[in-house]
C-alpha cells in the first residue's frame, strides 16, 4: 500500500456541498417582507398574503384535514426516521435496481463482502443514482441514470479503513461513476433489468468524448493526450439531467474539481482553477495514482475539460458522447430544455454551490420538426440571470462585448468568472429547475446558503440578503419562480416571486418558520430535486439535514413532496431510508410508474437498505405504482 492510498482522506456526501450550517440570524418577518417581495405577491392562488403570516396566518392543517381538497389526491405521510420507503396509503414500491447489479449476463451478481472490483463494476449499475429519464423506444423502456459519486467507505467497505489500497480498487471506484443506461420492462407488476439487451451500457471517466461548441478547440482545452482540443474522456460527478425533444439524454457533471490533485505540492494553483474549488489534495479517490490526467501539476488544462452537459444518444450504445460547451462549465446540477413559443431551445441551468448564479442557454437555431436537431445545442447564447428586489429581472447575454473576455471559447470555459464580471445575482445554491407543462413559468430550487450574508462566494463577489435569496445565513432553503415576459422563454426579462420557503414551524416563530405554506404537517428543509409532472402538479425533492433535533426537529428522513403551484397546497409523498437523499424522477410511458432515486442510504454507517439486515447499504432505483392500477402525474 502506497501513501498515496494511505493517505485518502474520507468525504462523505455532504463535504462536496459542506452543508455544516452556521447558526441564523433571527429576522422579523416584516424584514424579510421588506427586503424580499414587498412589492411583490409572495404566493398565489387561495395563499396570498404577507410574510408577517408565516405563523399567524392559520393556513395549517391538521391531520385529519392534510387530504388535499384539491388535485393532490393521496393522504400525507408523516415524517419518520425509518429505514425504508414510506409512501402514501393506495401505494406501494419496489427496487428496480441497486449499485451492482449486473446488466450483462457475464457479470457476477453483487458480492457484499467483497463490493466486486473493477471487472465487475465496469459491467454492473453504477453507485449514487441521481438525475434519470425512461426513454420509449419501439415498444421498449431504456432508463438512462446518472451515477453522481461513490461512498468511499461502503464500496471500500472490505477494506482497512474504507479506502482503495490497490489501483484496481481506484479502478473499480471510477467505474463506478458516470451513466447507466439500461433497457427495463415490467413483468407481473415489478419492474427489473433486461440483462445483455442491446441498450445497455455503462458511460464513465474512461468513455471517449467529443468536445463541441465555442471552446472545442480552444487552447485551454489541448492536452499531450489531446493536443487539437477536441477528444476527451469521460464524465464523472453526473448530478441532475436533462432530456431533448429530439431523443437525447443530457448528463450535467457538477463536483468534477474533487477528483484532481497535484503530485507537486509546491505547484501554483491559478486563479481560475481555484474559482472551481481545485486544490492540491483530491476528495480521497486517488485517481491521479492510477492515471495521470488527473495530477494538475503534470497536466493543468486537464480540468478545464469538465464541468460540462454531455449530450447521450441512448438508443445507440456505440455511440460517442458529447461535451456541449456553449452551455458553460461550472458545477451543472440540471439542465431543464423547454422550447419557446419561436421554435428556439432554451435551456435553464443552476450552478450548485454557494454564492453561484442561474443560467439559461437560448439555441441560435429553432428547432425543426421532424428535422435534423442534433446539433442544436452547439451553437447559441449563454446568458446568466440578475434579479431585483422589487420582483423583477432579467438575463445578460455572456459575450467578449459584455464580459471584456477575449473569446466566446474562454466564456464557455470560465463561465463563472464571466458571470461575476457582468454583475449577476449570487444565489443561495441554485439546484435543479423545472418548467410548468401548462403555462411559461420556471421554478428553481435554492436549497441552502449558510454563508448568505456572512462571507462572499469563491470568487469575492458579495453575497447579500435580498431579493430571492431573503435570509441571512439560509439553512433552510427556498423555491423561486419566475415568468418571462409575455410568455416568452427568450425574453429578456421576467418577472419573480417565491413560491416556498422552507422552514421549521415547530421550532421558529421568525422568518425560519418558513411561508404560509409551511406547516409542522408539511415542513422540510434543503429543496434539491424539482420535476413538473404532465399535469402540471410540482415534486419536490430533499437532500437537507436528517438529525431531526435542533433547528431540524420533526424534520426527519429527507423526502419527497408535491406541490399544487395553482393552490400553494403542498403534501409530503414520500420518506426515504435513513441517511439518504431523494433525487432523481421519471415516469413510465402509461405514467401508471414513478421511478424515484435513492441515494447515499448509510452514508455515516446507519442503514442496510435496501437489502436490510446485516447488508450492504446501496443506492437504488425504486418504482412506485398505485394500488388501483391508475396513474401518477
Amino acid at each position: 500500500m502506497t501513501d498515496t492510498y494511505a493517505g485518502a482522506v474520507e468525504h462523505t456526501h455532504e463535504d462536496f456541498e459542506d452543508e455544516d450550517f452556521s447558526g441564523p440570524e433571527v429576522l422579523e418577518f416584516d424584514e424579510l417582507a421588506e427586503s424580499a417581495v414587498s412589492r411583490r405577491r409572495f404566493m398565489g392562488g387561495a395563499l396570498g398574503c404577507g410574510l408577517s403570516a408565516m405563523v399567524l396566518g392559520g393556513t395549517a392543517l391538521s391531520p385529519a384535514t392534510a387530504k388535499a381538497a384539491g388535485r393532490i389526491a393521496f393522504d400525507p405521510v408523516a415524517t419518520n426516521g425509518l429505514d425504508t420507503v414510506t409512501v402514501p396509503k393506495g401505494y406501494s414500491w419496489h427496487v428496480v435496481m441497486s449499485w451492482g447489479d449486473p446488466l450483462w449476463s457475464n457479470a457476477p451478481e453483487f458480492d457484499d463482502a467483497t463490493r466486486g472490483n473493477a471487472a465487475s463494476q465496469a459491467l454492473a449499475v453504477g453507485d449514487n443514482t441521481d438525475g434519470m429519464y425512461l426513454f420509449t423506444h419501439q415498444g421498449r423502456s431504456i432508463l438512462a441514470s446518472n451515477n453522481e459519486y461513490i461512498n468511499r467507505k461502503i464500496i471500500f467497505g472490505n477494506r482497512e479503513g474504507g479506502k482503495p489500497v490497490n489501483a484496481d480498487d481506484v479502478r473499480k471506484g471510477k467505474a463506478a461513476h458516470g451513466v447507466t443506461v439500461c433497457e427495463i420492462v415490467q413483468k407481473d407488476g415489478k419492474w427489473s433489468i433486461v440483462k445483455d439487451s442491446m441498450y445497455n451500457r455503462r458511460i464513465t471517466p474512461d468513455t471517449p468524448m467529443d468536445i463541441t461548441g465555442p471552446a472545442r478547440g480552444h487552447d485551454m482545452m489541448k492536452t499531450a493526450a489531446d493536443p487539437t482540443g477536441t477528444k476527451s474522456l469521460g464524465t464523472w460527478n453526473n448530478c441532475g439531467n436533462g432530456q431533448t425533444p429530439w431523443g437525447t439524454y443530457l448528463t450535467c457533471e457538477e463536483n468534477f474539481h474533487g477528483y484532481f490533485s497535484s503530485s507537486d505540492k509546491g505547484f501554483a494553483i491559478p486563479a481560475n482553477m481555484k474559482r472551481y474549488g481545485i486544490k492540491h489534495d483530491d476528495r480521497g479517490y486517488a485517481w491521479a495514482s492510477d492515471d495521470e490526467r488527473f495530477d494538475i501539476s503534470k497536466h493543468p488544462n486537464e480540468p478545464n475539460r469538465a464541468g460540462y452537459i454531455v449530450e447521450v444518444d441512448p438508443f445507440d450504445a456505440k455511440s460517442t458522447p458529447k461535451k456541449r460547451t456553449a452551455l458553460g462549465r461550472f458545477k451543472h446540477e440540471n439542465a431543464e430544455l423547454v422550447v419557446a413559443a419561436n421554435g428556439h431551445v432554451v435551456v435553464y441551468m443552476g450552478d450548485d454551490e454557494r454564492g453561484e448564479f442561474l443560467y439559461r442557454f437560448v439555441s441560435a437555431k429553432p428547432m425543426s420538426e421532424g428535422g435534423d436537431n442534433s446539433n442544436l445545442l452547439e451553437d447559441g447564447t449563454l446568458y446568466v440571470a440578475k434579479f431585483t428586489d422589487n420582483g423583477r429581472g432579467e438575463w445578460i447575454a455572456l459575450t467578449p462585448e459584455t464580459t471584456g473576455m477575449a473569446s466566446q471559447g474562454e466564456i464557455c470555459i470560465n463561465t463563472r468568472i464571466a458571470a461575476s464580471i457582468v454583475g449577476a445575482t449570487t444565489m443561495d445554491r441554485p439546484e435543479w429547475v423545472a418548467c410548468s407543462p401548462i403555462k411559461a413559468e420556471a421554478y428553481c430550487a435554492l436549497t441552502n446558503n449558510k454563508n448568505r450574508g456572512v462571507k462572499p462566494n469563491a470568487g469575492g463577489d458579495a453575497t447579500p440578503v435580498g431579493g430571492p435569496n431573503p435570509r441571512k445565513a439560509n439553512n433552510y432553503g427556498q423555491i423561486v419562480r419566475w415568468t418571462p415576459d409575455n410568455d416568452d422563454h427568450t425574453a429578456p426579462q421576467f418577472g419573480w416571486d417565491l413560491y416556498v420557503v422552507a422552514g421549521n414551524p415547530t421550532v421558529h416563530d421568525d422568518a425560519y418558520a418558513g411561508s404560509p405554506n409551511v406547516t409542522k404537517y408539511n415542513m422540510f428543509n434543503s429543496p434539491d430535486g424539482l420535476k413538473f409532472d404532465t399535469t402540471g402538479l410540482l415534486w419536490i425533492q430533499t437532500d437537507g439535514k436528517y438529525t431531526n433535533k435542533g433547528d431540524f426537529a420533526g424534520q426527519g428522513n429527507n423526502q419527497m413532496l408535491v406541490g399544487d403551484p395553482m393552490s400553494g397546497e403542498i403534501h409530503r409523498f414520500m420518506v426515504g431510508p435513513k441517511e439518504c437523499e431523494i433525487t432523481g424522477l421519471t415516469w413510465s410511458a402509461d405514467r401508471r410508474t414513478m421511478f424515484v432515486g435513492i441515494q447515499h442510504p448509510g452514508e455515516k454507517g446507519d442503514s442496510h437498505f435496501p437489502g436490510g439486515g446485516d447488508s450492504v447499504p446501496r443506492s437504488a432505483i425504486v418504482a412506485v405504482t398505485r394500488d388501483d392500477g391508475q396513474k401518477i402525474g
